[in-house]
């Protein structure tokens, strides 16, 4: 089975579906019923990157591989910052199942991800959320966010304002949430409950997230590594998690991450309850999410279940 970028987002599956899979496959991960092995790169040009994730679920019968790209010139060009494929692989066989666009399955994941660690991290009462960066990752992190907590606000700061006017029109007119456009990083980050940054990711950030904007009590996840975020700012955290130890140990090694804090758990340890999540109002938190494939295996399953029954797509031979 085939099916292109129309296809899978025609299949539509909710929100609420694809975070109650990425909390299950982090469930998996703690019960080392999980295959994640750090993804490989390469790299060809400054801060662009073309990864390979492979990933196994072994309970939720799940396995595949995708082949993703993130290169930054791409809106000067009119193309997506994010593109790629993903195959899906029969667990009895090995043989492909499902090839399909990869680009609706990371920005619903992603925000799947945030959602879920948020659901441990954050406060209960979060009633507003930052924005900072208005593409792809920025809305779907909001219709995740808005899913678990009820938003009464929203801040968004974007470098282009024209992405920032499209995203609180859109984003308005969507979720019936007030969006606040705002023309600092600090004024998305000030008093807010929850921040979620969505920039590019920079081997060599020039970050500009103070540890005084952010609120006791706070919730952070940057989607975008440490390019936000100043090194003070993210050892101001009583607690910094990470979806991946592993992960986060191979990217440090690559030449990122020059200067973060010890991590307190991976979001497996804590929604397996391993390790505690937020135990206090006034604790700040922090989940520095890489993503994991296990996310994508988990959401591409989905897709493909339910595109069987509809019988979407286009049937390619081997």
């Amino acid at each position: 089975m085939y099916l292109s970028r129309t296809d899978v987002e025609k299949i539509a599956i909710p929100m609420r579906e694809v975070i109650r899979a990425v909390e299950k496959a982090f469930r998996e991960k703690a019960a080392e019923r999980a295959e994640v092995p750090p993804k490989p790169g390469i790299h060809p040009q400054v801060d662009a990157f073309i990864h390979a994730m492979p990933a196994y679920l072994s309970k939720m019968r799940t396995a595949g591989v995708k082949w993703v790209s993130g290169f930054p010139e791409n809106p000067k060009h009119g193309l997506p910052y994010i593109s790629g494929l993903l195959i899906l692989n029969d667990v009895e066989t090995g043989f492909p199942v499902c090839v399909m666009d990869c680009t609706w399955i990371t920005a619903m994941r992603t925000g799947a991800a945030t959602a879920v660690a948020a659901k441990y991290l954050a406060n209960p009462s979060s009633k507003t959320l930052g924005i900072l960066g208005c593409g792809a990752q920025g809305r779907s992190n909001l219709e995740a966010v808005k899913t678990i907590f009820e938003l009464e606000e929203v801040r968004a700061y974007d470098v282009n304002a024209w992405n920032l006017r499209n995203y609180v029109r859109e984003m308005t007119a969507k979720h019936g949430v007030k969006v606040v456009p705002v023309n600092s990083p600090r004024k998305a980050v000030d008093c807010c409950d929850i921040v979620v940054t969505a920039g590019p990711i920079l081997k060599h950030p020039t970050p500009v997230i103070e540890a005084a904007w952010f609120k006791d009590g706070g919730f952070a996840c940057p989607l975008d590594f440490d390019s936000y975020w100043k090194p003070e700012a993210m050892r101001s955290m009583d607690k910094f998690c990470t979806d991946d130890v592993e992960q986060l140990t191979y990217y440090t090694q690559q030449g990122y991450f020059a200067n973060i804090p010890e991590v307190y758990a991976d979001l497996a340890e804590i929604v397996s309850q391993k390790k505690r999540g937020r135990e206090d109002d006034k604790e700040r938190t922090m989940s520095m999410n890489l993503g994991l494939a296990i996310e994508d295996m988990a959401t591409a399953k989905l897709v493909y279940e339910k595109a069987r029954k509809l019988e979407a797509g286009t049937k390619l031979p081997l």
